[in-house]
């Protein structure tokens, strides 16, 4: 077995350099890879150098730890670490999900880096690590609406402008959003479209019956979908009707399509 890697995000440089000096004290064996100072670092750097582990802050600019995760394609581990929010860590808790509180002591991440290195080991005999659900349920459960807030109906249209004109397009038109830099693209089978509302909002107000969120910046019509395709390295990806791209399914919603 190789030596294990791992990256650290952090957007406190002193908390990410803290991190990596227990690291290195309690697992030598660990190569840090790199350190990343925002969530979009984080996720180039995971999807660049593909490490065995990423001990991602919860909240950082650009992207938050869960967003990253989200993205997560490869076989890389998570550890989120935060600084507060009970809610977050009862459902990281029930959801056995690897997390650390800030500030990070050394017999709690002793405790992780066991549980940790018995996870890789298994991995590594095995070749690969089945795909995770676990993630997908807690982000559900963090992403919920308060109790007792009524259901909005779901959205029926969007609006894009294009020059001077305003498209009005149907949701049951759209075969996926996809976010873009600074907007979000609405694809159609003849058209594309950029609206500036962010997936997360979108996420909340389209039917989840029948758009699914498939990776972190991407929603999908489930009335489009053609069918799927594994690669050479067991990566999974959707196929759309009348169109020619496929999309991407990062390995936290990989479960969806157990069936298909």
């Amino acid at each position: 077995m190789n030596a294990p890697t791992a990256l650290i995000a952090d957007d406190e440089p002193h908390l990410a350099l803290h991190l990596k000096q227990q690291l290195q004290q309690l697992w030598p064996e660990l190569h840090i890879l790199a350190l990343a100072r925002n969530g979009i670092e984080a996720a180039e750097r995971i999807a660049a150098l593909q490490p065995d582990l990423a001990f991602l802050d919860i909240q950082m600019p650009g992207l938050s730890g869960l967003e990253v995760a989200q993205g997560i394609e490869g076989l890389t581990r998570v550890v989120f670490v935060t600084a507060f929010d009970e809610y977050a860590v009862e459902a990281f808790e029930q959801a056995a999900l690897d997390y650390l509180l800030k500030p990070v002591k050394a017999e709690r991440l002793a405790r992780s880096l066991a549980r940790i290195k018995s996870a890789l080991a298994r991995q590594d005999v095995s070749g690969q690590e089945a795909p995770d659900a676990r993630l997908a349920g807690v982000l559900r459960q963090l992403q919920a609406a308060p109790a007792g807030r009524p259901a909005a109906t779901p959205l029926r249209f969007v609006r894009a402008a294009q020059g001077e004109l305003m498209h009005q397009i149907p949701v049951e038109e759209v075969l996926y959003f996809q976010a873009d830099d600074k907007y979000t693209v609405v694809q159609t089978a003849t058209a594309e479209h950029l609206i500036r509302t962010p997936i997360t909002l979108l996420a909340e107000q389209l039917d989840p019956q029948q758009f699914w969120q498939v990776h972190r910046s991407t929603l999908i019509n489930l009335n489009h979908l053609a069918g799927t395709r594994r690669d050479e390295a067991s990566r999974l990806f959707l196929r759309i009707k009348n169109h020619g791209r496929e999309l991407p399914v990062s390995r936290a919603y990989v479960h969806l399509f157990k069936a298909m």
